[in-house]
C-alpha cells in the first residue's frame, strides 16, 4: 500500500485536477490512499471567514461565504457540466457549511476554528472522489474525522494512535481486502474526538495525516505531490540558483522542518522513521521527475541549507527586582506564551535576562507584553528576521548577510541561527 498526498496548489482547477487524475494513472500501482488538502487557498478564505462569524460581521461574512460557494460551485460546473446529479454532494456539504455559519459562536475561537475551516477539505476531497468516479477512476471516499482520533486540544490536536490505528486498519485496510477498487481518498489536516467534534491538526497538516496513515498501514512510501522539484537547499522565490537535495536522512528532514523549511510539515517525518517509511517529495508538474528522498540515518548532504522566517520579533525580558532568571521566570514566560499562542524560535537566557525570537501574532502581542510588563521589563524589536543556515561555513554567512546588522545569534557545530534587521 502507499500514500499519495496533494496540496491545494496541485487541485486549484480543472486542469489541475485533470493532472492529478492523470498522475495516479501513470504512477500509482496497488492499493493507494489519496489524501487532499483544501482547494488553492481556501484555507486562507475560510479563516477569513470564521473571523466574520467570531466577530458578528454579518455583511462580511455573507459576502466571504458566497465567494467561497461560488469557486467551489464553479469548479463542479468545470468537472461536472450540465450533470446536476453529481454536484449535489457539494451543495450538501454548502449546506452544512450555511447551517455551521448560523449557529452562535461560542467563547472557544479555537473549537469554532475547527468546525468552519475544516469544510475546505470536506469540499475539495468530495469533488475530486466524485470527478475521479465519474472519469472511470474507481474509488472510495473515507471521512478522516472517522479515521483520525484525537483529543480536543483545538487547532493543535494530539493524535491518540491506537485508536487510529484501529479505525484505519478497519476501515480502509477492509476496503482494501472486499473491493475491486484500490483506491481510496480521505481529508488531510483533520480528524476529531471521541465526541465527534471536528479537530485540524495544525496548519499544514495534510502531510501530517498521510505520514499517520501510512504508520497505522505500514505503507510502502508516502509521496508528498509539491510544486516545486522536490526539496530544494533554498527558497527559489529568492535563491534562483537554488539546488536540489536528491537524498537526506530523516534526522537532517526533521532539523529542516523544525527550523521552517516550508517543504515538509514539522510532524511528519517521525512516524514515517519509526517504521522506516521511504518520503518521496516529487513536483506535480514535472511528475516523471525523480524529485528528494527521505530515508535511512546516514547524512551524506554537506550542501548548505538556508532558511528565512520573516515577521518576527525580538524579546529581551528582564525581571524588575534584578533576580535570577530561573525555574519560576521561566514557568511563568513560557506559560504566556503559550496562552497566547505565540510560538518561540529562538532563545537565550544570561543571569538576570531572557531573549527570545518569536512569531509576530499582530493580534497577540501587545496582550503578551501586557502580561509580561507586571513581572518583567520588556524591550522588544518588530520586523525582525530569523536566518537559519545548516552546513554553514563564513562564506555562506557573508553572503547572507550582505552587511546587515546582526542582533542575536546562537552557532553548533552544524548550525547558525541569526536574528537580523529587515533590508531597507
Amino acid at each position: 500500500m502507499r500514500v499519495f498526498k496533494f496540496g491545494g496548489a496541485s487541485i486549484s482547477s480543472k486542469q489541475a485536477i485533470d493532472n492529478v487524475l492523470d498522475i495516479i494513472k501513470n504512477h500509482a500501482s496497488g492499493n493507494l490512499v489519496v489524501v487532499i488538502s483544501a482547494m488553492g487557498k481556501m484555507t486562507n478564505a475560510l479563516e477569513v471567514l470564521m473571523k466574520a462569524h467570531h466577530e458578528n460581521l454579518k455583511e462580511n461574512l455573507k459576502k466571504q461565504y458566497a465567494e467561497i460557494a461560488q469557486y467551489h460551485l464553479s469548479i463542479a460546473d468545470d468537472l461536472f457540466g450540465d450533470n446536476d446529479e453529481l454536484k449535489k454532494n457539494t451543495g450538501y456539504l454548502l449546506k452544512q457549511l450555511d447551517y455551521q455559519l448560523e449557529k452562535e459562536p461560542t467563547e472557544n475561537y479555537d473549537y469554532d476554528y475547527d468546525q468552519i475551516v475544516s469544510f475546505g477539505e470536506l469540499l475539495s476531497t468530495q469533488l475530486i472522489s466524485d470527478y475521479f468516479n465519474y472519469k472511470g477512476l474507481k474509488n472510495k471516499l473515507f471521512d478522516a474525522r472517522f479515521l483520525i482520533r484525537t483529543e480536543d486540544t483545538y487547532r493543535e490536536a494530539r493524535v491518540e494512535w491506537d485508536k487510529t490505528s484501529e479505525k484505519v486498519q478497519q476501515q480502509i485496510g477492509g476496503f482494501f481486502k472486499n473491493s475491486d477498487s484500490k483506491i481510496a481518498i480521505t481529508q488531510g489536516f483533520i480528524g476529531a474526538t471521541a465526541e465527534h467534534n471536528t479537530t485540524t491538526l495544525g496548519r499544514e497538516g495534510s502531510d501530517y495525516t498521510a505520514a499517520i496513515i501510512a504508520y497505522t498501514m505500514d505503507a510502502k512510501d508516502v509521496t508528498i505531490w509539491k510544486d516545486v522539484p522536490g526539496l530544494l537547499n533554498a527558497d527559489p522565490k529568492y535563491f534562483p540558483d537554488a539546488v536540489l537535495l536528491n537524498e537526506i536522512p530523516y534526522r537532517e528532514a526533521i532539523e529542516l522542518a523544525f527550523y521552517g523549511a516550508s517543504v515538509i510539515h514539522p510532524k511528519t517525518i517521525k512516524p514515517l522513521q519509526n517504521k522506516q517509511i521511504p518520503l518521496y517529495v516529487k513536483s506535480f508538474i514535472n511528475p516523471s521527475h525523480e524529485g528528494s528522498l527521505i530515508q535511512g540515518n546516514l547524512l551524506q548532504n554537506t550542501i548548505p541549507c538556508y532558511i528565512f522566517k520573516r515577521n518576527q520579533v525580538l524579546l529581551s525580558i528582564i525581571p524588575k527586582d534584578f533576580s535570577f532568571i530561573e525555574e519560576e521566570n521561566f514557568s511563568l514566560i513560557f506559560g504566556l506564551f503559550a496562552h497566547f499562542g505565540i510560538r518561540i524560535n529562538l532563545m537565550q537566557n544570561s543571569a538576570i535576562s531572557f531573549t527570545v525570537c518569536a512569531d509576530y501574532n499582530p493580534n497577540q502581542f501587545q496582550a503578551l507584553v501586557d502580561e509580561l510588563n507586571t513581572e518583567f521589563s520588556v524591550r522588544y524589536n518588530l520586523n525582525m528576521e530569523l536566518i537559519t543556515i545548516r552546513n554553514y561555513d563564513d562564506e555562506t554567512i557573508d553572503r547572507i548577510l550582505n552587511q546587515r546588522k546582526v542582533y542575536f545569534e546562537q552557532k553548533s557545530r552544524s548550525t547558525i541561527q541569526m536574528v537580523v534587521g529587515k533590508v531597507k
